[in-house]
């Protein structure tokens, strides 16, 4: 049986696409409506704005006035001059001449030189007597035996910090300090890559005995010295 309705007069076919176009047709409409303003004639804004000229206003030449000078000051009065009657007598002073003449000795005592002090820093590689550490008493070479006792010195009393083997620090720390005029160690001074290792540095330098003081033309004097320890790890 053959159906009635023809296939090709479908009306609902294209109702999909003419829904869309009513529909953004009536959505720009109303949205014309919403954006349109209407201005009123007497509300519009004048943008001209009107600016009057300055005049200049003429500004009237002065001269100026010089004014005088200051009257000079007055002279001074005159210094009053005493009148002396001829019949008395003035005294003149008399000034004695400090110059000596040729022929005249003086005599000048002995002159006493007095020889300062000698306080000064006097270098440990210079110095005439170097300071002596206890022991080197009766070495020959007072220097070299110096040298040698502060390396055993160092070598019995250096110990590695905990701290520092824990964290792996190790460098050179220098050490400078003073051999004051009375033997004793004074100004006592590190520089090292790490506190601890300075610490460590100041208390082997600490324990150091009391010595000779080094002497300069036969004078006791103060003499810095310094000298390495260096931290290394095994």
């Amino acid at each position: 049986m053959e159906p009635k309705k023809n296939p090709k007069a479908d009306l609902t076919r294209n109702s999909g696409l003419y829904f869309a176009i009513g529909l953004a047709l009536v959505m720009f409409l109303a949205w014309q409506g919403l954006e349109w303003k209407n201005y009123e004639k007497d509300e519009a804004f004048n943008y001209k704005m009107d600016v009057d000229e300055e005049l200049e206003e003429e500004i009237p030449i002065t001269e100026m006035l010089k004014t005088p000078p200051p009257p000079p000051p007055p002279p001074a009065a005159p210094e009053i001059i005493e009148v002396v009657e001829d019949e008395e007598e003035v005294e003149e002073t008399v000034i004695e001449s400090t110059e000596t003449s040729q022929d005249e000795v003086i005599e000048v005592e002995d002159v006493v030189e007095v020889e300062e002090p000698v306080d000064v820093d006097v270098p440990f590689a210079v110095i005439e007597d170097v300071p002596v550490f206890p022991g080197c008493e009766n070495a020959k070479d007072k220097r070299a035996c110096f040298q040698e006792m502060m390396l055993k010195h160092i070598r019995k009393n250096f110990r590695y910090p905990e701290v520092a083997q824990e964290m792996g620090i190790q460098g050179r720390v220098s050490v400078m300090f003073t051999i004051d005029k009375d033997g004793s160690i004074t100004n006592v001074r590190m520089r090292g890559p790490d506190k601890n290792l300075e610490k460590e540095a100041q208390r082997i330098i600490s324990k150091l005995p009391k010595m000779t003081p080094g002497k300069q033309r036969g004078r006791p004097v103060r003499v810095p010295f310094s000298i390495p320890i260096t931290f290394k790890l095994q």
